[in-house]
């Protein structure tokens, strides 16, 4: 996969931030949440961790249309794709594994699970874009 993001973009998505996670919910309007994610420079994938019970769990089983914002000042990058809801032990542990990294050890939760998706459109400041999406 050709890069997403320019050095500086890369060190903005491993720097300790929160950001928005958009899904839809039934009737089409958004549901927006503050999440953790992390980013795959390698395979331009997003992940965030949650329980399978949670809302944007559920919303995005029914649309997978997600996207993911994250803001510092001026600077700002948003990725968008088509989330699928993994549930299986060792995508579960990758994903926590990486949460772990960015953030911190997430409490434990039995029901959790990873929302994936790849990157099919990025948005956000140009110093962070390696190339318009």
């Amino acid at each position: 996969m050709p890069e997403l993001l320019t050095p500086a973009g890369l060190s903005f998505v491993s720097e300790y931030h929160l950001a928005t996670l958009t899904t839809l919910l039934g009737d089409g309007s958004p549901h927006v949440v503050p999440v953790g994610f992390t980013f795959d420079a390698a395979t331009g994938i997003v992940r965030v961790i949650t329980s399978g019970t949670s809302q944007k769990a559920l919303n995005a089983r029914r649309d997978p249309r997600v996207a993911v914002s994250q803001v510092d000042g001026g600077r700002w990058l948003t990725f968008s794709g088509r989330a699928q809801v993994l549930t299986d032990e060792a995508s579960v542990r990758d994903a926590v594994e990486r949460y772990t990294v960015r953030y911190r050890a997430p409490r434990p939760n039995p029901l959790r699970v990873a929302l994936a998706f790849e990157t099919t459109r990025l948005l956000g400041s140009p110093e962070l874009i390696a190339r318009p999406h």
